[in-house]
């Protein structure tokens, strides 16, 4: 390392450290009051500091945001000035390598092996986030009001998730009082960290089920045997591709099938909360069979994920 590279580093991480802990001071004590451990403290809120942090509950990840430029010595400097600010152990503080354009599975993707999940609460629910083996850690606070939305209008209702990841919105759901939730997913991985969410929060009932099957499969064979659903979840990555036959999904494009296709398996006067974190995704109403349509993104998104660079996630309410 050069000495003038050096010195720009530990001058970003000292930076990054006064900036975090300034901001872990502001949020903690009025998130403890709500029971929510995991929140986020960093995104890239300086131009040249290209980094993300994460607290949960006494854990830091910390990222970086990769680029050509970047340097191995960099990222540990950050996450040891940070750690060190908030007084985490080394044992309890996680590097990440956040690579742009990142192609959905990555996320299921080890990236360690330490096999090691820890509960965390998010208000009267807890999760099991693994905070150093895939690149995301099993839980993604930015939808926490979603959730609650979800939860708010679930009770009496058959909930539907896809791409249900670890089951967040499914055990918010089940907490709510669904009649019944199905959660779908492709990764056997992802399935098996559902089942042990709802048995975490005690929600193992028999009317929760899951199914590991992609997507589209799924939506074929539901429609052939006739499911009906009065809430719903879609979440999709912005690209996939299956392994067996080699089907490419792009979200910019296929989103009108796929929502068309939720469509079918609604109730009237159903609703589906659609969302996605695609940076550049444009919606065309005209393209979807729904009764009505509300952009919702600014109620969703928590306070310590407000970015003026950019919105962490977009969301819509619709009516079918």
């Amino acid at each position: 390392m050069e000495t003038s590279e050096k010195y720009q580093a530990q001058a970003q991480a000292q930076m990054l450290a006064n900036r975090v802990k300034k901001r872990f001071k502001h949020l903690h004590k009025r998130f403890a009051k709500q029971n929510l451990e995991v929140f986020r403290l960093y995104d890239w809120d300086i131009p040249e500091i290209r980094a993300v942090v994460d607290w949960y509950a006494g854990h830091l990840v910390v990222g970086e945001y990769a680029r050509k430029q970047s340097t191995p010595y960099w990222l540990p400097l950050m996450g040891q000035a940070v750690a060190q600010a908030l007084d985490v152990p080394q044992a309890n503080l996680h590097l990440k390598i956040r690579k742009a354009g990142i192609k959905d599975g990555a996320r299921y993707q080890r990236i360690n092996t330490k096999n090691k999940k820890i509960p965390v609460w998010e208000r009267d629910l807890q999760f099991l986030i693994n905070p150093s083996d895939y690149v995301d850690t099993g839980l993604f606070s930015d939808h926490r009001e979603t959730r609650m939305m979800v939860r708010q209008m679930s009770r009496g209702k058959d909930f539907l998730n896809l791409y249900c990841y670890t089951g967040a919105f499914t055990c918010y759901a089940a907490k709510g009082g669904a009649a019944s939730t199905l959660s779908v997913d492709r990764s056997e991985t992802a399935i098996t960290w559902v089942k042990e969410n709802l048995a975490l929060n005690q929600l193992s009932a028999s009317c929760h089920t899951q199914v590991q099957m992609d997507t589209f499969d799924f939506l074929k064979k539901a429609l052939r045997l006739e499911h009906r659903y009065d809430l719903a979840v879609v979440d999709p990555p912005s690209y996939s591709t299956t392994r067996l036959d080699n089907m490419h999904f792009d979200l910019a494009k296929d989103y009108p099938f796929l929502l068309n296709q939720v469509f079918k398996l609604m109730r009237l006067g159903s609703t589906v909360f659609f969302s996605t974190n695609h940076q550049n995704f444009l919606l065309d109403e005209n393209k979807l069979d729904a009764a009505d349509i509300k952009e919702i993104t600014q109620e969703t998104i928590p306070e310590d994920y407000v970015s003026k660079k950019k919105q962490i996630h977009r969301c819509w309410r619709i009516t079918c």
